[in-house]
């Protein structure tokens, strides 16, 4: 397309929330880390690959149905998920790096030897746990 040569109405998101198509077979809960494979959504989990998109908005269950049959809704931004445990347990000096995909509910501090996928930045640490800049 040429530029502009008049004012144009250009279309607008807000940048927070979106729907994705969920996979095949695939159940999502409410409140849970949405990630894409290969365009489809699903729940978190400990893979590589996976593109952390946001937190589930409401329960989406595509169990009984084909890849895109019914869609979820997400929304990105900062929300608080459990902390791993061990040497994975993500502290106040972890503020400002990546946060990884344990499960659905759950981050950690590596990536697990290459296994996990980024969730996104860790934003702050609190007591009952970490929370995620995602999406």
């Amino acid at each position: 397309m040429a530029a502009l040569t008049k004012d144009r109405q250009t279309p607008e998101r807000s940048g927070k929330e979106f729907s994705f198509p969920v996979k095949a077979s695939t159940q999502i809960f409410a409140g849970s880390i949405v990630v894409l494979a290969a365009g489809l959504a699903e729940p978190g989990k400990a893979a590589t690959g996976l593109i952390a998109v946001g937190r589930a908005e409401a329960h989406a269950d595509n169990r009984n149905g084909g890849n895109g049959d019914i869609d979820v809704p997400v929304r990105a931004g900062v929300f608080r998920f459990d902390n791993s445990a061990s040497a994975d347990l993500i502290t106040r000096a972890d503020i400002g790096a990546d946060a990884w995909i344990v499960d659905d509910q759950t981050v950690a501090k590596t990536d697990g030897s290459a296994a996990r996928s980024k969730a996104g930045r860790i934003v702050d640490v609190d007591d009952l746990g970490v929370w995620v800049q995602l999406g």
